[in-house]
C-alpha cells in the first residue's frame, strides 16, 4: 500500500470533506464559510492594495499548455529527488504563520497532512505550535523557515532546535523586514487574537521596531534597523550543518550572489504579496532567475499556485518544485488535516492530468516548449 495515496490515516479526525470540492481551488471558494470575515481578509490579503497578490494569479493565465499526441504515458510519474529528499510529487507546503487562525490544530494538522501525502512541510518561525510539536506530527520531509532575530544568540537557538528536531534544511526568509498591512484586512478590523502567538519565540523579547529619534525615519532607522545583511547570511552559513535555502528572491543579480555565497537553493517568491505591493509576480521572474543560476541549481516557486496546471507551468519555466501557501490555509480551515491532504491529492491528480495531455511522462519532460503564450 502506497501511504502517499492513502487518506485513511486522517479519517479519525473530526473534520470531513464537504460536498462540492471537485478541484483544489474549491477550498478557496468555500473558505469564507469557515473563517470569520476578519481572519479571511487577513489570509487572503497581501499588503497595500493587494496588487501583487493579484499579479501572482494573473501571471499563470498568460501561459497555455500545449497538448501533444500519441505519447506513451503508461510509466508516468511525478517522483523527484530534492535536496536529498525522495518525494512522490513536487508540491511542498509553504511556511505560513499563525495557522491557528484557520484551525485549532494549526500546524499539527498541516504536518499530519504532509506526512500522509509525502509532501515536504516548511514550518514557519511564526507558527502557532513549536517546531518540536510539529516534528511529532510530521514525516521525515520537513524544513524550518527562519526569521533572523535581532539577537544572534536567539537566531542560533532556533537553528539548534531545528537541527535537534530533525529538520532537513533551513529556509531563510529575507524579503519580509517590512510588512505593511493589507487595506482589506484593515477595513475588516482584523487584529491577531490572543491565542495566535509565535510559539517558537516564547521567552524571546519582542522584535518591535524601535522608535526613531527626532528627524529619523520610521522605516530606515526604525523597521530596517535589524534587517538582515550579507554578514548575517555568511554568519548563518557558518553556524549550521544544514543546507540553507533563501526565500524571497526576485532579482537575477541577487540570485547569482546568493548562489555564489553557498546557499543550497533559492525560492523565487514575493512573500505572497505581503512585502512590497507592486512587486512583480513570482512566476514572471522565474525564467530570469533560472537563467542567472543555470540549469542544475535548485529553484522553487512560491506564489499563486491554485491548481496542478499552475504547478506544471512553474516547472516548465524553471522550478524544480513549488510551494503551496494560501491554498493550504483554505483547506485547513474547511476540513483540517484531512482537507489539507485532500487538497494535495487533488493538486497531484491535476498535475498528472496536465502532464499526460502535454505528453510529459515525468518531471524532466516538462520544459519551456510545453507552454505557449496565451495572449
Amino acid at each position: 500500500m502506497d501511504k502517499h495515496w492513502q487518506l485513511s490515516l486522517l479519517m479519525n479526525q473530526p473534520s470531513h470533506i464537504p460536498a462540492g470540492v471537485h478541484n483544489a481551488i474549491d477550498y478557496e471558494r468555500l473558505a469564507p464559510q469557515y473563517l470569520e470575515a476578519g481572519r479571511h481578509a487577513y489570509v487572503a490579503g497581501g499588503c497595500g492594495w493587494d496588487q501583487t497578490v493579484a499579479a501572482n494569479r494573473a501571471a499563470f493565465t498568460r501561459w497555455a499548455v500545449l497538448p501533444r499526441l500519441l505519447r506513451d504515458m503508461r510509466a508516468g510519474h511525478t517522483r523527484l529527488t530534492l535536496a536529498g529528499l525522495d518525494l512522490p510529487h513536487p508540491l511542498l507546503l509553504a511556511p505560513v504563520a499563525h495557522q491557528r487562525l484557520a484551525h485549532p490544530d494549526a500546524e499539527v494538522a498541516t504536518a499530519r497532512a504532509a506526512q500522509a501525502m509525502g509532501s515536504c512541510l516548511v514550518a514557519s518561525t511564526l507558527s502557532s505550535c513549536t517546531l518540536e510539536t510539529i516534528t511529532a506530527a510530521a514525516g521525515p520531509a520537513r524544513w524550518f523557515q527562519l526569521y533572523l532575530q535581532p539577537d544572534r544568540d536567539h537566531s542560533l537557538q532556533l537553528v539548534r532546535r531545528a537541527e535537534a528536531a530533525g529538520y532537513r534544511a533551513i529556509v531563510l526568509t529575507l524579503d519580509a523586514s517590512i510588512q505593511l498591512a493589507s487595506r482589506s484586512a484593515l477595513q475588516a478590523g482584523f487584529t491577531l487574537p490572543p491565542d495566535c502567538v509565535a510559539a517558537n519565540l516564547a521567552g524571546y523579547p519582542q522584535a518591535n521596531a524601535p522608535a526613531p529619534a527626532e528627524g529619523e525615519s520610521r522605516i530606515f532607522q526604525g523597521a530596517m534597523r535589524h534587517a538582515p545583511l550579507w554578514d548575517d547570511l555568511r554568519w548563518l552559513l557558518a553556524q549550521t550543518r544544514l543546507p540553507v535555502w533563501v526565500k524571497g528572491v526576485l532579482h537575477p543579480e541577487d540570485a547569482r550572489a546568493l548562489q555564489a555565497a553557498g546557499c543550497a537553493g533559492l525560492i523565487v517568491s514575493n512573500h505572497g504579496g505581503r512585502s512590497l505591493d507592486g512587486a512583480p509576480a513570482s512566476l514572471q521572474q522565474l525564467p530570469a532567475v533560472r537563467a542567472a543560476v543555470g540549469a542544475g541549481y535548485p529553484l522553487l516557486l512560491d506564489g499563486g499556485i491554485r491548481s496542478g496546471a499552475d504547478a506544471f507551468k512553474a516547472l516548465a519555466l524553471g522550478a524544480n518544485a513549488v510551494l503551496v501557501g494560501r491554498l493550504q490555509v483554505w483547506a485547513l480551515a474547511v476540513a483540517g488535516a484531512l482537507g489539507v491532504a485532500h487538497m494535495l491529492q487533488l493538486l497531484v491528480e491535476e498535475l498528472h492530468a496536465c502532464m499526460a495531455q502535454a505528453g510529459c511522462a515525468q518531471l524532466s519532460d516538462i520544459t519551456p516548449d510545453a507552454l505557449t503564450p496565451s495572449c
